[in-house]
């Protein structure tokens, strides 16, 4: 039965009367005295009888009544019980390699006025796993970057980020605007390991599989490797400004796609806290990528100092 006819239901058989009844419940009393047709159709039982003070509950009415009045606590006490659950629940975001980190605070906040109890926790994955944990369900769901196979994920796009080479603050490059990505051939490149996904390892080495050069698990890996090993690389160009540090700087790259940015989920996820998540960071994912790139191209440029965008 609709908890909604039964509500209507109470409401008259306590009022005594369709016409209090529909202003109790904030109703016009057409719609009001057709869920009661409705229902009394469903249970094949006339539940009132009208009489000239208004209505009167028959005895099938008086059955229902006690019947209805517990039905609706068993309603409302599940729905208090469900609430209880989401507020205790944690939803896990995986990241890789700072995709959309920029938009956090402005998800949270929009997840948050809907949903005040809900807790979010943030994983930062290795680069290795461009899932970020989804593959174990380590994390409910990924905010990562294309290209990778997402077989059995559902992905939805969210922006675009160029990517940046990341080289020795003494280089001959990293005087450079920009460079083109063949600039960077036959240089000492750092690599992921062997068995990563073979889409997501050729993207990010932009050259032949066998370039020679450190293996590398993090973001903070391939920035040692620049430092300490004179190897160079791609990031994304975000990297410019979470890892600015003495020693490097991060150069432009032309001939090379952006790195796509996107959300990730299993595509057997029937979680409603999920798709919330997940439209919270669509939402706040646009604006702040389209404020970082900004930032990016605003940099001053500088020759000494802090590695930047020029």
């Amino acid at each position: 039965m609709d908890l909604r006819a039964l509500r209507c239901f109470v409401a008259v058989a306590e009022e005594g009367h369709f016409g209090r009844a529909a202003a109790r419940l904030h109703l016009a009393q057409p719609p009001l005295s057709r869920r009661i047709r409705d229902l009394e159709a469903d249970l094949g039982c006339r539940l009132f009888d009208r009489i000239p003070t208004g209505a009167r509950l028959t005895p099938a009415g008086e059955v229902l009544l006690t019947q209805a009045r517990d039905l609706l606590e068993r309603a409302d006490r599940a729905r208090e019980r469900v609430r209880d659950a989401e507020a205790d629940r944690v939803l896990v975001i995986g990241v890789v390699a700072g995709a959309g980190l920029n938009a956090g605070p402005a998800a949270l906040a929009a997840l948050r006025r809907s949903r005040p109890g809900l807790r979010v926790r943030l994983r930062e994955a290795p680069i290795t796993d461009p899932s970020a944990g989804l593959r174990e369900r380590r994390v409910d769901v990924a905010l990562t970057r294309l290209p990778f196979d997402t077989t059995g994920l559902t992905v939805r796009p969210l922006a675009v980020e160029p990517v940046v080479a990341a080289v020795p603050a003494d280089d001959p490059l990293a005087g450079r605007d920009r460079l083109h990505v063949t600039e960077l051939a036959e240089r000492s490149r750092f690599r992921l390991p062997t068995g990563t996904d073979p889409r997501w390892r050729a993207y990010w080495l932009a050259a032949d599989d066998d370039s020679p050069g450190p293996v590398v698990t993090s973001v903070e890996e391939c920035l040692h490797s620049v430092l300490w090993e004179n190897a160079v690389g791609l990031l994304p160009a975000g990297a410019s400004l979470r890892h600015a540090r003495a020693g490097i700087a991060f150069v432009p790259v032309d001939g090379h796609p952006p790195s796509r940015i996107v959300t990730a989920h299993p595509a057997d996820c029937t979680d409603p806290l999920v798709d919330a998540l997940v439209h919270a960071l669509t939402t706040a994912v646009r604006p702040a990528a389209a404020q970082q790139q900004h930032v990016l191209t605003e940099q001053p440029d500088a020759s000494t100092g802090p590695p930047h965008d020029r």
